[in-house]
Order: C-alpha cells, then sequence, then structure tokens
C-alpha cells in the first residue's frame, strides 16, 4: 500500500522550495546535496519527485546503482507553502528515472516549476543556450518507503513515522578509511564557509541502506575537523558521513552551496567532522548570469556524459 501523509507534511512538501537530497556511495558513505522538488508529489499512488540534468548525471549514476535515496525538507524560505509549518519532513524511498523523457512531461514539469523559480527564458538564444538545462531533464520519481517528520526545523525529540518503521538499531561503526580519517582538505577554511550559511545538512547511512539527513549546526572548527552540534539520536561512532552547506535566494536566483565527503564520529550531540573531499559554488544574485552559468556547466557536463557512454549507461 501507498505510504500516507498529513496535510502538514504535505503544505511542506508541496511548498518548500529546495530539499536536500541525501544518497550512498560504494563505500558505504553518503553525499547530500540540494535539488529543487517543484511540488512534485501523487498523494494517492505515493511518491515525491524532483528533476535534474543530465548535464549533472553523477548523482544519476549513483542512485542507479543505489535507488535507496532521502530527502530532507529543511527550510520555508521563499516556498509556497505555510512559512509557520515548522515541520521538518525526511521522506525516504526507492528512486527511479527515464534517461530521455518524452517532451510532454517535460513540458508538464516546466509549468509546474514556474510558481517556484519563475517562467523561463525564451527566445532563440535562451532556447538553444539552456536546452542541454531545460530539454535534457530527468524527472526522478521516489516511490516512498517511510516519512519521519519532527515538530521542529532542528529536528529535535522523536520523530513521528508513516511507512516502514525507523530501523530498531543504529548502524553499527564503520572501518576507517585505508587513507586514515584526519581531513584531507583544509578544515579551518571548511568551517568557515559552513558556519556562515543558513542550512547545514549530514547525511550517513543507516542500518537498512537508506540514507538520513540531518540538520546540525557548526559550532566551531580547527586542523582536528569541524565541529558540530548534531540532534539527538545521531548514531554515535566513526562512519563516512556527507555535509552540506547552502544559501539560496527567491526563486532560487542568487545562491551558495558548499559539499563535503568525509568521516564523522559522534558522541552523543557533539560531533567532529573531518574533510576529505569538497566542492562547491556561488551564483551571483542576477538571472541573466545565472542562467549562462547553468547553460554552460550542463553543455559541458552532458558533452562530457555522451563522450564518456554515461548517458547510454543511465538509459
Amino acid at each position: 500500500m501507498a505510504v500516507a501523509w498529513s496535510d502538514d507534511v504535505d503544505d511542506v512538501i508541496r511548498g518548500d522550495l529546495t530539499c536536500g537530497l541525501g544518497y550512498v556511495t560504494p563505500a558505504g558513505g553518503a553525499v547530500v546535496t540540494a535539488v529543487a522538488p517543484i511540488g512534485m508529489r501523487d498523494r494517492d499512488a505515493g511518491t515525491v519527485g524532483f528533476t535534474t540534468s543530465l548535464g549533472f548525471g553523477r548523482k544519476l549514476e549513483r542512485i542507479k546503482a543505489d535507488p535507496k535515496i532521502a530527502l530532507a525538507y529543511h527550510a520555508r524560505e521563499h516556498g509556497i507553502g505555510a512559512a509557520d509549518n515548522e515541520h521538518y519532513v525526511l521522506v525516504q524511498g526507492i528512486a527511479s528515472f527515464e534517461a530521455h523523457p518524452d517532451q510532454e512531461l517535460l513540458e508538464r514539469v516546466g509549468a509546474m516549476s514556474v510558481p517556484y523559480l519563475g517562467a523561463p527564458r525564451r527566445g532563440p538564444f535562451w532556447d538553444r543556450w539552456l536546452r542541454a538545462y531545460y530539454a535534457d531533464r530527468v524527472v526522478v520519481t521516489v516511490a516512498v518507503t517511510r516519512i519521519a517528520t519532527w515538530p521542529n526545523l532542528a529536528a529535535d525529540g522523536r520523530p513521528e513515522v508513516s511507512g516502514e518503521p525507523m530501523p530498531e538499531q543504529d548502524p553499527a561503526a564503520q572501518q576507517p578509511p585505508k587513507n586514515g580519517t584526519r581531513p584531507r582538505v583544509d578544515a579551518v577554511k571548511t568551517g568557515e564557509r559552513a558556519i556562515r550559511l543558513p542550512h547545514c545538512l549530514l547525511a550517513y547511512r543507516q542500518a537498512d541502506g537508506y540514507p538520513i539527513v540531518l540538520p546540525v549546526k557548526v559550532t566551531g572548527f580547527g586542523v582536528d575537523g569541524v565541529h558540530l552540534k548534531v540532534p539527538a539520536g545521531t548514531a554515535e561512532g566513526g562512519r563516512r558521513a556527507g555535509l552540506l552547506a547552502h544559501a539560496y535566494r527567491a526563486k532560487l536566483i542568487g545562491l551558495e552551496s558548499r559539499q563535503n565527503t568525509g568521516w564523522l564520529e559522534v558522541s552523543g550531540v557533539d560531533a567532529v567532522y573531518s574533510p576529505h573531499t569538497q566542492s562547491g559554488f556561488a551564483a551571483p544574485p542576477n538571472k541573466t548570469i545565472l542562467l549562462l552559468g547553468n547553460g554552460f556547466l550542463a553543455r559541458r557536463g552532458l558533452a562530457q556524459a555522451r563522450k564518456t557512454g554515461r548517458i547510454d549507461a543511465l538509459a
């Protein structure tokens, strides 16, 4: 049977401008990145969704290899739902996608996105420049396995769960990487960037294989790593984990995202995160510059995906 959810939860899923997508890695870690869900959901079928571009296909490769994913609806800014709805909503489920969706579906998705992202730019130049970004989009549908809902955006307390119960046991601590657990990129710079951004999310793999994505707060940083306050109940011990710090403005015109993978050590509500890889970008609050950049990145990524055969592998 399809997992059902309440009207308050539906208001969050329908209304949020962005959410955190968590997916697992072959090494047993997790990555968390921001996506725009644009209200995609079907309560009768028990599904939610989001879109991405073939030009940004690495996440699609990971999802195809292991379709257990999580979506964390963690922020109300600039959305179209009730601003005073402070529920933190974590959706876990099985993701699927068509690498080459039909034009009718893409047009429906484009119409759905207008209340969130504004009307798309049109004209001979923009139609050609943004083809890889608009026309070559992929719709990811998530068959919901469970929804965990906390009464506040800090995810404090015990969540209310619909669908399958949460695993009774925390995941066992993982074996440290062969190259050690200490930071491999500058932890001080990582912490400095993360602490000034309003939203910070942590992801790791649960005992049942699903990623869990939780809000965290940066409390300090040093050569030993980034110090975090994590919600009570976060799995203790050491494990591979992903970290996302990000900020965004209305219609996603002007945003910043900083991603890391690394090693997490948790004791109670205190944790130390050792970043091992880093990526990120900052886009100015100018729609023209943002669209030029999106078009360039999507076109370049799509060309690389075609050249290396990644698109055929996804299909």
